[in-house]
């Protein structure tokens, strides 16, 4: 079932104009310069510190390095990072 996902999933993204993140289940990175990042659509809190935040993802990880990290909003599947935003990285599982 899975693999019929994978398959038809970026056929109905381009056929119906839908964004490939929805589709996909991918995360969303929004950054605002090197204060900001919102993420959207991932999977749970892994790692959080002053310097350091990593999030699961249903590919991977998403971390984000860098200092005077403060959590200003998290839900369920989206979460708003402010601090000095140093890296974005994504570990494939």
């Amino acid at each position: 079932m899975k693999k019929w996902q994978q398959r038809i999933g970026p056929w109905l993204s381009k056929y119906f104009s839908l964004p490939s993140d929805v589709m996909m289940e991918l995360p969303r990175v929004t950054m605002i310069g090197q204060l900001h990042v919102y993420i959207e659509n991932h999977q749970g809190l892994t790692v959080y510190s002053d310097t350091e935040l990593k999030l699961k993802s249903n590919k991977g990880y998403i971390q984000i390095s860098g200092s005077s990290f403060v959590l200003k909003m998290m839900l369920p599947e989206e979460i708003l990072l402010e601090g000095n935003i140093e890296e974005v990285k994504f570990i494939p599982e």
